[in-house]
């Protein structure tokens, strides 16, 4: 600690204004007798001067400083990559020998800041600018990085340092890897249409001679199913066409195997040689054929439903003039179209999605071939809903035309004209396509005239006897099947053994949820997945937080095998949620593809990108680092060549260089000091200002009255007037 003169201060005692009247009164005098010729003029105005500078009270500042020590950075980069083989070791042997030098420098404090993992990546700029920015400039005498260079953040590296800045490389000259990168992918997709990934095999670092230029065996997958194989050399982007088979999220993964090398080290990682796309299906329009067998009250209702989707093109046939009628009118005096049965039953029929008859009788119009066809249509995943009036239970049913196997039910021949009220099945209560329907019934409510609670009443239905794999999720009269389900070989068929539901939309006795009844039956039909009645689903929140959602017809589920990146195993329980809903939370440990899998269903998932960013590109680096290096005085080396020596060198000089024993960087020594405490003294005392204008005063009179003494030198006295 020493004492110094900082600053000199003024105290006045009077207004600056007063004060400066009197220092220009002062010169103001001295110049006057200046112009008289009289010798005391110089000591006359210093008096005056002397007086003025009283007055302003000046006085000397002085301070009590300290000195600062120096401060280094070191940061440590402890990122995913930094887990690479033999990159941890690195970091640890340069700390402590980088931690011993620096503690052995008198005055230097060292700052340690570890940087860890972040969702967007290394933000290690972001780090060092805080870092510099929250020590004082005057104090900071370098940064240390250690770092594999690789950083997702150099928009924030600042473009100069006060100090230098030192990257110590981690990894070895040899390090080398082959990494899959997708250019471009679609978010979206249409159904039974081709989509393009395009991608590319890039290799990066040195990679052996026996592995340079070899192609990789690419391996893609959608939704864990069947594994397409394509040799892609590296270095060629290509365009990889896929088809997506259902709407909804398909999770296209694409991989390949690490290739081997005899010539040299193997890759540093493998979690860059797959990738996981989401591609959500959509259906560029539903085709739906509508033929309705007969004009009734209910017609429009199909008609109305399907033309209010916007996502529907919709072909609708009214048979309003079957063959067997005979009303003597000539054909060509008719008004009606001809309906096109071998282009939309034979020709044009895979081209539709969903085929409703609407209380259709068999009157000729098909003959037993298109019928067959029909049936073969749904059995390659086509999709059939009968809507029954009477005609299902007579002698001209669908039910006796070659159709009739697919049906999901056989009818009796007998319809009950009387009311009741549609009812939840066991069943339909699991079911999608009739769970949680607005305004259910409670359990239990009867069918009797008048009762006040659920839906309202349905005047007229057919008896039926359902399949045995056909599943009742509805059910009339003394709980006899209304509405079926079923699956044949690929497709669905759905039977609604009424043609009564038109009575909902005419709001008879408070109606019923007709419209969504409607939809999601026909949705159903098209294998909508919201609607599947056996399904895993994981919904991510949160990062890595999953709520798994399994939807069965059975009692129970789970627990869920899920499959880790790393290939372990870890079940997941899971918790009834209502009616053929079974819920579980789970926390995924890291980023990466997990495969889930319940009995016959399985799903993938991707958490994060499949190769999280932090193992886009893990060769070590100093491309990033290297201008602010540069700029700041500092180097970039690599630790494979050692730990260099640290040394202290005046600010200014050259702070890395090579010696004897090998490479040595240097930190600046800053000399930074604070000031501890401040004194103030008056440059004079008062009874000293007293005597210097005292005696200014005084040295002018005294040379003043010099010239009229007698002394030599002086000039002689006028003569005096004589006496006579």
């Amino acid at each position: 600690m020493n004492l110094s003169a900082t600053a000199l201060r003024f105290d006045p005692a009077l207004p600056w204004w007063a004060i400066a009247a009197l220092a220009g009164l002062a010169l103001l005098v001295a110049g006057f007798a200046l112009w008289r010729g009289l010798r005391g003029w110089a000591w006359r105005g210093l008096a005056g001067l002397a007086a003025a500078l009283a007055l302003a009270g000046p006085a000397l500042e002085l301070g009590s400083r300290a000195g600062l020590s120096d401060i280094v950075i070191l940061l440590d980069d402890r990122s995913a990559s930094q887990s690479l083989p033999g990159r941890a070791g690195q970091t640890d042997a340069a700390l402590e020998a980088l931690e011993t030098q620096i503690a052995a420098l008198p005055g230097t404090e060292l700052r340690r800041v570890t940087l860890g993992d972040d969702d967007d990546g290394t933000l290690l700029a972001t780090a060092l600018s805080r870092a510099i920015a929250a020590e004082p400039e005057a104090r900071l005498a370098g940064v240390i990085a250690l770092t594999d260079g690789r950083l997702h953040d150099p928009a924030m590296l600042p473009a100069a340092a006060p100090a230098p800045i030192h990257t110590l490389l981690t990894g070895q000259p040899q390090d080398w890897d082959r990494r899959l990168v997708i250019e471009e992918a679609p978010a979206f997709g249409l159904i039974d249409q081709e989509v393009s990934i395009r991608l590319r095999v890039e290799d990066q670092g040195a990679v052996p001679d026996d592995v340079q230029g070899r192609s990789a065996n690419l391996r893609i997958s959608i939704d864990g199913e069947e594994e397409q194989v394509f040799a892609v050399p590296p270095g060629l982007s290509l365009e990889m066409p896929l088809r997506l088979a259902h709407a909804g999220q398909n999770t296209v993964q694409i991989g390949f195997d690490a290739p081997a090398s005899e010539a040299g080290p193997p890759e540093l990682t493998d979690r860059n040689n797959a990738a996981a796309i989401s591609i959500n299906g959509v259906r560029d329009r539903l085709r739906v054929l509508l033929v309705s067998g007969e004009p009734h009250a209910g017609e429009r209702t199909w008609r109305n439903l399907l033309k209010s989707d916007a996502a529907v093109d919709l072909i609708h046939f009214t048979i309003l003039r079957p063959p067997d009628k005979s009303d003597g009118v000539p054909v060509d005096e008719l008004a009606l179209i001809a309906f096109p049965t071998r282009e939309l039953f034979l020709e044009r029929i895979d081209d539709f999605d969903l085929i409703i008859f609407d209380r259709y009788s068999v009157r000729g119009i098909l003959p037993p071939d298109y019928y067959m066809n029909i049936a073969r249509y749904v059995r390659e995943g086509g999709a059939i809903l009968v809507a029954a009036g009477p005609e299902l239970a007579s002698v001209e049913s669908l039910s006796l035309s070659p159709l009739g196997p697919i049906l999901p039910a056989r009818p009796t021949g007998r319809v009950v004209d009387e009311p009741f009220r549609p009812q939840l099945s066991d069943d339909g209560r699991r079911h999608p396509v009739t769970t949680a329907l607005p305004g259910a019934p409670a359990d239990g409510a009867g069918n009797e005239a008048g009762a006040g609670d659920g839906w309202g009443r349905w005047l007229r239905m057919v008896e039926v006897t359902p399949d045995a794999q056909a599943q009742v999720v509805m059910t009339g009269v003394d709980d006899r099947p209304l509405l079926l389900l079923d699956r044949v070989g690929e497709g669905r068929v759905a039977l609604l053994a009424s043609d009564q539901v038109w009575l909902w939309g005419r709001g008879f006795e408070g109606g019923g949820p007709q419209l969504e009844l409607l939809r999601r039956i026909a949705h159903w039909s098209m294998k909508e997945p919201e609607l599947e009645e056996e399904a895993l689903l994981a919904d991510v929140s949160d990062g890595l937080q999953v709520r798994l959602t399994r939807r069965t017809m059975q009692p129970d589920a789970g627990p869920v095998a899920i499959t880790r990146p790393d290939g372990t195993v870890e079940e997941v329980p899971l918790a009834e949620d209502g009616p053929g809903r079974f819920t579980g939370d789970w926390t995924a440990p890291e980023p990466g593809l997990y495969r889930l899998q319940d009995g016959d269903l399985r799903r993938v998932l991707a958490l994060g990108p499949a190769a999280p960013r932090e193992f886009e590109q893990t060769v070590a680096s100093g491309e990033a680092l290297a201008p602010l290096a540069e700029a700041s005085g500092g180097a970039v080396l690599n630790l494979s060549e050692g730990v260099p020596d640290l040394r202290v060198v005046p600010e200014g000089r050259r702070a890395h260089g090579q010696g004897v024993a090998g490479d040595w960087i240097a930190i600046t020594s800053r000399d930074a000091a604070t000031v501890t405490g401040l004194e103030r003294r008056p440059l004079l005392p008062g009874w000293a200002w007293l005597g210097l204008v005292a005696g200014l005063i005084l040295a002018g009179w005294l040379a003043e009255g010099r010239r009229g003494s007698g002394g030599g030198g002086g000039s002689p006295m006028p003569d005096a007037p004589g006496r006579a």
